[in-house]
């Protein structure tokens, strides 16, 4: 397994994209890893002919681990795939046509759709391709699951989900969770306002407020460091998990940079292509469930975080005139859950006094 760089210390095999006795170039796509919720593909080092693989689809192979090894002999590119990636060795570049095609018998399908069956638990050699050229696509995936015999053994956990699963556990154990809730009147809100731009605005104006939201806590040495940037996480619902690509020193960005960025996450997440680097790093999340569903909720703070922001869907509150009457306004409930172990109820409160004022203001 080659270094993927960010520390990461191992991955989880995907998919394979060769088999034994296949015939590879320098370059040629040999897997699909999956590390902290990125899909990584890895070229192959050097040409050979396959002797065999090393490693199962759904194994977790740390970093150094042999992969596969190459046939010795007539062949002549003798050799196992291990640690750093070597440099190859010059040879007479091949066709453009043969570096492209895929190996005989490999399965033809992008590392979304192999992930969504991975998920699903579908062997993706039982599946009917539709795709061009014979490739598999998303729909052919959930066909065959939705024909999959009812009443199968639960499967383990894997990718994303995995990823997910050891984080929560993580932050639950260490984390003081307290919760704050309230709402934002957005009466005066145009149609076709940016929710999540405003939302971003207001959390750089909640961190100016109360710096102490947008910080990193140290339990070993019970010490609390404000962060000079804010390096918000925008958490994103997908098929595969949740994902919190991170919105780097957002302060300093325009509302237009907000919204180019935050569509490319977006993108990112939807063609499983985001960058180790883009998923690490928040100072502080947001999280926007309410576009799903929920007014109010208790999140879970991802140490060395303090604080995470949920977002409900827009109610009608009932809200009293200056002249005593009564009216509907649309509002935005919020939630604010903290580590109490770093922040008072106090700061918390002028934290999102200080969103909610932003939010009611004129943008």
């Amino acid at each position: 397994m080659p270094d993927l760089g960010e520390g990461l210390q191992e991955a989880e095999i995907v998919s394979w994209h060769v088999a034994q006795g296949d015939h590879v170039v320098v370059d040629q796509p040999l897997l699909a890893v999956e590390t902290e919720k990125a899909v990584v593909e890895i070229p192959s080092p050097q040409a050979g002919h396959i002797a065999r693989l090393l490693a199962k689809v759904g194994e977790r192979v740390k970093v150094g681990a042999a992969l596969l090894e190459f046939e010795e002999g007539p062949h002549a590119e003798a050799g196992t795939v291990m640690g750093q990636l070597a440099e190859p060795a010059p040879a007479a570049a091949p066709p453009a046509a043969a570096a492209a095609a895929p190996a005989p018998g490999a399965i033809r399908a992008t590392p979304a759709v192999r992930a969504r069956a991975r998920e699903l638990g579908v062997d993706l050699a039982r599946v009917t391709q539709t795709g061009p050229g014979n490739t598999v696509t998303m729909a052919d995936v959930q066909a065959t699951a939705a024909g999959a015999v009812a009443g199968q053994a639960a499967a383990p956990l894997r990718g994303a989900r995995r990823t997910m699963a050891a984080n929560m556990t993580r932050a639950w154990r260490e984390v003081v969770h307290a919760t704050l809730q309230d709402a934002a009147d957005i009466e005066a809100w145009a149609p076709s306002e940016d929710l999540t731009g405003r939302l971003v605005r207001a959390m750089i104006a909640g961190c100016r407020a109360e710096p102490a939201l947008n910080a990193s806590y140290d339990a070993a040495s019970m010490s609390l460091r404000e962060n000079p940037t804010i390096d918000l996480g925008l958490a994103i619902d997908s098929p595969d998990g949740l994902f919190v690509p991170v919105l780097r020193d957002a302060a300093r960005e325009a509302p237009q940079g907000w919204r180019r960025q935050i569509d490319a996450f977006k993108r990112g997440v939807r063609e499983r292509s985001l960058a180790p680097a883009d998923l690490r790093g928040a100072t502080i999340t947001l999280s926007n469930f309410g576009s799903i569903a929920g007014r109010h909720a208790s999140l879970i703070v991802m140490p060395p975080q303090v604080a995470i922001l949920g977002v409900g869907r827009v109610v009608a509150l009932p809200v009293r005139g200056a002249d005593s009457s009564v009216a509907l306004h649309r509002a935005l409930p919020l939630s604010l859950t903290f580590d109490h172990r770093a922040v008072t109820g106090g700061t918390a409160g002028r934290f999102l006094r200080a969103v909610i004022a932003d939010l009611e203001s004129a943008f």
